[in-house]
């Protein structure tokens, strides 16, 4: 089966926008509706016509342009069942462990409450690609809004089992400041800092720092990395469960400048 085309781009101020595209069927898929114009521009740039949009959760710099992309080309929305009622234009609401097929490629739904109460992620195992939403970021996580930090532990957790050449595709363009913070924690590790210097090149050329495969996420994501003695002795931790960990780190970072 011949590979799907993932066109990413910005969108607002620092969303990403993504259109999955299959070239046999010609179904175009696009990853949360940031902003209706600038995903038509892209599809109008490549002859493309919308056929689904899939919805991680339901804040408005993530579902704005979904009306407007329906009227335009008649798209399938499908979106987080326990946010249903916030989903505008949803068609097909779904939830964690369920699954559908998109192209002729199976699609699975995870639950990741935290971010917010029902979001929800998108894996799609034969394009060794996960959509993580607002859930999980390169070197970083969601900030913990609507749920309690354990949920967004549980959620955050889930990747970690993901095949370490899985591309992470995430919601927003925060590397930087997520490398910055993470070296706080971890000054000593070199594939952290290497991560820093390749993302520090990368922005100051205009470009964008993922998608990045999980395996870097897993030596460089502190969020991903509660066992390890170095990061834990940082914090002065050693001892502590994962959970108190993962809080005292989203806690941190909450108020990181």
């Amino acid at each position: 089966m011949a590979h799907i085309d993932m066109r990413q781009f910005i969108c607002r101020s620092d969303n990403f926008g993504l259109l999955i595209h299959d070239h046999v069927s010609g179904a175009t898929a696009a990853i949360d509706a940031p902003d209706a114009n600038a995903i038509e521009s892209e599809l109008r740039k490549f002859g493309r016509q919308l056929t689904h949009i899939f919805v991680t959760h339901h804040h408005a710099d993530h579902v704005e342009g979904i009306l407007q992309l329906k009227e335009l080309f008649g798209c399938k929305v499908i979106g987080p069942k326990a946010e249903a009622g916030k989903i505008p234009g949803l068609d097909i609401a779904m939830g964690g462990g369920e699954k559908f097929t998109w192209a002729k490629r199976q699609v699975e739904v995870w639950d990741c409450p935290g971010h917010t109460a029902g979001h929800i992620a998108f894996h799609i195992p034969d394009e060794l690609s996960v959509f993580a939403g607002d859930t999980l970021f390169s070197v970083g996580c969601g900030r913990v809004i609507e749920g309690t930090m354990e949920q967004m532990w549980q959620s955050v957790n889930q990747f970690k089992k993901l095949p370490a050449h899985t591309y992470l595709y995430c919601g927003h363009e925060y590397t930087m400041a997520n490398c910055r913070f993470a070296l706080t924690l971890d000054p000593d590790n070199w594939r952290l800092q290497a991560r820093m210097n390749e993302v520090e090149k990368l922005r100051a050329e205009d470009k964008m720092t993922c998608p990045v495969t999980m395996g870097d996420e897993f030596k460089t994501n502190p969020y991903l990395r509660l066992d390890d003695l170095a990061i834990r002795n940082t914090l002065g931790m050693a001892e502590a469960t994962d959970l108190q960990v993962f809080t005292e780190i989203r806690t941190r970072k909450n108020n990181f400048k």
